[in-house]
């Protein structure tokens, strides 16, 4: 029998759990998967918690993970367009991903030179980006400040900015600064006089997208002269400004890995760096991430 990673009930890393699960099947318009690697998102311990519970109840005995890659091994009625041996990435409608085996009813193909890390890596960070740059509507000749610029979700976001013509100012920790101008963004520091150090960049800005969650939203809300086009991904407290919690739902961006896949493949997109662990070892990721101490993006490889 293939194996995944339970999350037996809500509550710290050591309640997921590596053991035996039966064989998933694929249903009409389903693929079947033989992961190679997925992807833990920050999501994830959140998840695992039970803090979202109102938006991501589970069953006990579910199979975390959004992000995932691999090889399809089994094609349920009705699909067409792919066939058994194809490497694909996919972004999962719900979860499954930290298992030997999981089911798609979406896909992109893998490019013979995008690793398997780099593709389960892609898939919920591109999302993001692609979703929240559309809900903010940044266009051409705009100035961005992205918050958390050197995270997974703020290095892709960033990028496609400037691929758009959009002047980017990225906060982030010193020892990011120089990958922030690597990638065409204008660094910045966190912490007090945030806002004055952007204004010494941008008189203001029109746009702010939160991929941090570290508490900069009034300083955010000060510099784009309200808080209609800031965003964040993760601050709590954002409802409580009159800010907008970006959060993935089926239409919020359905193409973006369609999109960035090429991208990646051409090197024409960078990623975060990975940080590779046994997917046996999932608590341990959990606890890696938790502890926020990591500076890569975390990565889960099957058997």
């Amino acid at each position: 029998m293939p194996k995944a990673v339970i999350l037996t009930r809500y509550g710290p890393p050591d309640f997921l759990v590596w053991k035996e699960v039966p064989m998933p099947e694929p249903q009409a318009g389903q693929v079947r998967i033989r992961v190679k690697a997925a992807g833990v998102s920050p999501t994830d311990p959140k998840i695992r918690r039970g803090d979202l519970k109102a938006v991501f109840p589970l069953p006990a005995g579910a199979v975390l993970g959004f992000e995932a890659a691999g090889v399809v091994d089994a094609l349920g009625p009705g699909v067409s367009g792919v066939v058994e041996g194809d490497e694909v990435a996919w972004l999962l409608p719900g979860l499954g991903g930290y298992g030997e085996y999981a089911l798609a009813s979406s896909w992109t193909a893998k490019p013979p030179n995008v690793s398997w890390s780099e593709a389960a890596a892609l898939p919920s960070s591109a999302e993001a980006a692609v979703g929240i740059l559309k809900q903010l509507a940044v266009a051409k000749g705009e100035t961005l400040l992205v918050l958390g610029a050197a995270g997974s979700v703020g290095v892709i976001a960033m990028q496609l900015a400037v691929r758009q013509g959009v002047t980017v100012i990225g906060a982030a920790s010193p020892r990011d600064h120089e990958l922030v101008r690597e990638l065409g963004g204008i660094p910045v520091g966190y912490g007090p006089g945030l806002s004055d150090r952007v204004r010494a960049i941008s008189p203001s800005v029109d746009a702010v997208l939160d991929a941090a969650g570290k508490g900069q939203l009034p300083d955010a809300i000060t510099l784009a002269g309200g808080p209609a086009r800031v965003m964040t991904l993760a601050d709590e407290h954002a409802a409580g400004l009159g800010v907008a919690l970006s959060a993935p739902t089926p239409d919020r961006a359905p193409e973006a890995v369609d999109q960035t896949m090429p991208l990646l493949a051409s090197g024409a997109l960078r990623l975060r760096h990975q940080r590779r662990l046994p997917m046996a070892k999932a608590a341990e990721a959990h606890r890696l991430l938790e502890g926020g101490q990591v500076h890569e993006k975390l990565v889960l490889d099957a058997p």
